[in-house]
């Protein structure tokens, strides 16, 4: 036991303990509350206290209402909370998370300045998630002008109700963007008439990652969203020479943020061979024949790593049916020559059987033209046999099959 207890003593030169900084972090955070008249955020001060019993630097801030057993009829504002990180000169928190509050005025105002303060800024976030919160139309179009200068490489919007003056708001924001790269609008009542805006988001920005789940877009909204992207694929793809394969080679460069890294939306599983190379040579030497990834950013284009439209009423009903056959030509192209889609999830949409076995072939083909592995869902309301050739074709199976070969192998020797 005594030696276990030595353990635990910090070595000489050790970095100094993050729980006097967190401890003074909590107390500022306290008397803004008490000055600004707005309650403590439960969430915060339990994260503090955990990260001090920890000793553990607190990356992440997650700003929600206070529970219905608190005594306190205040409410919670983020005001205090922005005031303390500029306060005490806190330079480790990277992700701002707002849940179901009403956000006013004055605090989208500090929020988009402490965002704005790119380059100087004691604190780059890099993630900020309002989730389920009300803004008005000032709210969302001051927000806006602080996105083209804040470090944001992630921000998520879902379960914000927005209407056409708040949509065009939003995308008008995000057009030319070089920095944003991942960008969530589930549950936002995104209707068919978002999806040419959507596209010409992703076409004029460096998003690479996109989630848009549990929306209306329908057919007609989303081929107008991936008919960019797709042509672009496809001239891509036409234009690679026969005898060199885009997986082979130099694959194409992705943005540090979504090569692995974890964010607010998803963890994009992306092969080690889409991002390093190694020669033939170096092969059985380890890392040290790996090149180092690419730090820059890439730059902006017509094409996406991750793309999710689950649940967006996409089938073959209605006049928004007749589109469907166009949809499913489209979505094939994408599967079949983009070398960047590593994820794509079409979950609780009735595609049909014609544009799931169109779907199956465009993943033989891309399997043929040894492009990357590729994360597919599709809903079950199909025949049995396509699913299942479908989900054998998924890169999860892929995994699967690995780790049952390498079981196999350990259980025999």
């Amino acid at each position: 036991m005594p030696r276990a207890k030595e353990r635990k003593q910090k070595p000489k030169g050790a970095p100094p303990s993050v729980v006097p900084v967190l401890q003074k972090f909590l107390k500022t955070y306290q008397k803004h509350c008490v000055q600004s008249r707005t309650s403590l955020c439960p969430a915060i001060q339990r994260d503090l206290k955990s990260s001090i019993d920890r000793e553990q630097i607190l990356r992440k801030f997650v700003l929600v209402r206070a529970g219905d057993s608190t005594t306190s009829t205040l409410p919670v504002s983020l005001e205090p909370l922005l005031m303390t990180i500029r306060d005490e000169s806190y330079t480790q928190a990277k992700e701002i998370c707002i849940w179901g509050l009403h956000l006013t005025n004055p605090e989208i105002a500090r929020l988009a300045l402490f965002l704005e303060s790119k380059g100087h800024t004691i604190c780059p976030i890099t993630t900020l998630e309002i989730i389920n919160c009300k803004m008005d139309l000032w709210s969302l179009g001051r927000l806006g002008k602080a996105l083209q200068f804040s470090s944001l490489h992630f921000l998520v919007l879902d379960y914000c109700k927005f209407g056409n003056e708040e949509l065009e708001s939003i995308f008008s924001s995000l057009e030319n963007n070089q920095r944003l790269q991942g960008l969530s609008l589930r549950y936002c009542g995104l209707g068919p008439q978002s999806g040419p805006k959507l596209g010409s988001v992703i076409s004029q920005s460096a998003i690479c990652e996109l989630h848009v789940d549990g929306n209306h877009l329908q057919c007609s909204g989303t081929l107008a969203l991936l008919r960019p992207i797709a042509e672009y694929a496809e001239m891509q793809g036409k234009d690679q020479p026969t005898s060199a394969s885009p997986h082979t080679g130099n694959p194409p460069l992705l943005p540090q943020v979504c090569r692995g890294g974890s964010s607010a939306l998803s963890q994009i599983p992306i092969s080690s061979e889409a991002v390093t190379t190694r020669r033939p040579s170096q092969r059985k030497r380890g890392k040290r024949g790996i090149r180092k990834k690419a730090k820059r950013l890439m730059e902006a284009g017509p094409w996406v790593v991750s793309l999710h439209l689950a649940d967006n009423s996409i089938d073959g009903t209605g006049k928004e049916g007749e589109q469907l056959l166009e949809l499913t030509r489209i979505l094939t192209c994408l599967i079949k020559y983009s070398t960047h889609l590593r994820e794509l999830d079409l979950g609780n949409n009735v595609l049909g059987e014609m544009a799931a076995v169109g779907i199956l072939e465009a993943l033989r083909a891309r399997k043929t033209g040894k492009l990357p592995p590729l994360k597919i869902t599709v809903t079950p309301r199909i025949s049995s046999d396509t699913f299942t050739s479908i989900w054998k074709h998924s890169k999860k199976s892929n995994r699967t099959r690995k780790k049952k070969k390498k079981w196999r192998n350990e259980g025999m020797g």
